[in-house]
């Protein structure tokens, strides 16, 4: 569930042609006026904003700002258009469009619009949130409160956050949800004059998804939920069951690095490497790499790895050269490519909280959250107290909760859902959850995969699936759980090897998708 937006979305565009979007059934249609988006990466993106009500309720009332982009379809029949979002919440759309049309087979992206857009509050939309500028300054207190006093001062954190973006944003916050976010997607929709659209999301992007379908189904004509959110944990127990399985994914990190101890001979048994990691964990806290990388920030800095198995050769690496040289450059570089946050990071945890705390009921005792958080870190000490206080302004959040949305959907055309088994993010059980509740859906799993975010990222055969279904609406029907499986990619190789074990597209895709749902 938490991102940070990725930096390379926050450049992607020169917007124009802010125009109203009117309530359903009103004309005219607004224009949208699109324009070249200043990139060189990706050289057929084009940029527009739309205006939508800030309340949907209330039409004429205020206005705020999204920030689109499109890749335009050049085959001489057109699907229309396929929106596409990078999860979070709190991620940029932007980038991600120009990237979906050229992953995409060249005959499979021709026939659509592909959409990209930030949400409500995010990037390039205004206004775009910022509660508290630097909150995620180094160094921060360490994450596990082994004091009173320490856990006074990470709550104080947490309050402060909370009230700080309701003393900026009184006005806006209570329209800062899943639920609006998705009138908006249908303002788009009505923008495009498409009487229906397609969608493909990762991550939250599959909660936002589900959501739109739920509300819109009639204006659903394909839908693609890759990395899938477990509906049923909307927000705080998806928080608790991330610490498990992330805490997995570490150890499987402790693993990989074993089992190439000639490289970084950090012991050949993964739990020789596992204290290793929690001996230069304990050393950072008392003594910060460089003044930048404390107890907390190393956590930060591998967090990533748990979403992506390509940057496990860089954090193996960093790893090594502090415990073995007593180098700290490699790692404070491996905090500042991957954990640290800078001003687009500010904004997406801003819109990440923003969103989350509105969209349902958490534990208004402090109580609860300590005793729940103690009892997963006695199993799962890897990021159970840093997920904790990343969500901890949910506490204190000064906006009223809505309830989930129950996104059991039997009025749609089939959907195609893709899951890995071994995802932290989004485990593996919310995506047969989903796909319990989407009627005509199709579940595609990439068996004994780690990473999150699968498709477009270089596994062929999960991506013949997704061609198949954007061409014509295909899905494979299976008798089990799951309707199709593909072998997952193959795991990274050192850095000496890296050319021949990364996928670049792999890379690109999840420097796009953040970090932190």
């Amino acid at each position: 569930m938490r991102t940070r937006a990725a930096v390379l979305c926050a450049a992607a565009a020169l917007l124009a042609g802010s125009l109203s979007a009117a309530p359903a059934g009103a004309a005219p249609l607004p224009h949208l006026n699109w324009k070249k988006c200043p990139t060189g990466d990706y050289p057929t993106l084009q940029c527009a904003s739309l205006k939508v009500p800030l309340d949907h309720a209330h039409p004429s009332g205020r206005q705020i700002t999204l920030a689109l982009s499109r890749v335009p379809h050049t085959a001489k029949t057109s699907q229309g258009p396929l929106l596409v979002n990078p999860g979070g919440p709190g991620g940029s759309g932007l980038t991600l469009a120009g990237f979906v049309a050229s992953a995409l087979p060249r005959s499979v992206a021709a026939q659509y619009d592909v959409i990209g857009f930030d949400p409500r509050g995010v990037g390039r939309s205004s206004p775009a949130l910022v509660c508290a500028p630097g909150h995620f300054k180094t160094v921060r207190p360490d994450t596990v409160p082994a004091t009173a006093a320490l856990e006074r001062t990470d709550l104080a954190r947490a309050r402060s956050f909370a009230a700080a973006c309701g003393r900026t944003y009184a006005d806006v916050l209570p329209y800062i949800d899943t639920v609006s976010a998705v009138r908006d997607m249908d303002s788009v929709r009505r923008a495009l004059g498409a009487p229906r659209i397609s969608y493909f999301g990762y991550s939250y992007g599959t909660y936002l998804g589900a959501v739109y379908a739920k509300l819109y189904p009639q204006r659903v004509r394909r839908l693609v939920l890759d990395s899938v959110v477990d509906p049923a944990g909307v927000w705080y127990e998806d928080n608790l069951g991330q610490d498990y399985a992330f805490n997995e994914r570490h150890r499987a990190l402790m693993a990989w690095i074993a089992r190439y101890d000639s490289t970084y001979h950090l012991g050949s048994n993964p739990e020789d490497v596992a204290a290793e990691w929690y001996a230069m964990r304990a050393a950072l806290a008392k003594k910060p790499a460089d003044g930048k990388v404390g107890a907390s920030e190393l956590e930060d800095t591998f967090i990533p790895g748990g979403y992506y198995d390509g940057y496990w050769p860089y954090l193996a690496e960093a790893f090594a050269a502090y415990v073995r040289d007593k180098n700290t450059g490699p790692l404070v570089e491996a905090y500042e490519n991957l954990g640290a946050v800078g001003g687009s990071g500010d904004n997406g945890y801003s819109v990440y909280t923003a969103v989350q705390c509105r969209d349902a009921n958490w534990p208004g005792s402090w109580t609860r959250w300590r005793a729940d958080t103690w009892r997963v870190y006695g199993k799962a000490p890897f990021m159970a107290w840093n997920n904790t206080w990343y969500n901890a302004p949910c506490a204190f959040w000064p906006t009223a909760r809505r309830k989930p949305v129950n996104i059991a959907n039997a009025a749609l055309p089939p959907v195609l859902l893709f899951q890995a088994t071994d995802d932290a993010a989004t485990p593996y059980a919310g995506g047969v959850t989903a796909h319990r509740l989407l009627a005509r859906s199709s579940l595609v799993v990439e068996a004994g995969g780690g990473n999150h975010g699968i498709t477009l990222s270089g596994n062929a055969c999960l991506d013949r699936y997704l061609a198949a279904y954007l061409t014509d609406g295909r899905v494979p029907r299976g008798k089990g759980v799951a309707d199709a499986v593909c072998a997952k990619s193959p795991d990274p190789k050192p850095l000496a090897a890296k050319a021949a074990s990364t996928s670049a597209r792999g890379s690109a895709l999840h420097g796009l998708l953040g970090f932190r749902r």
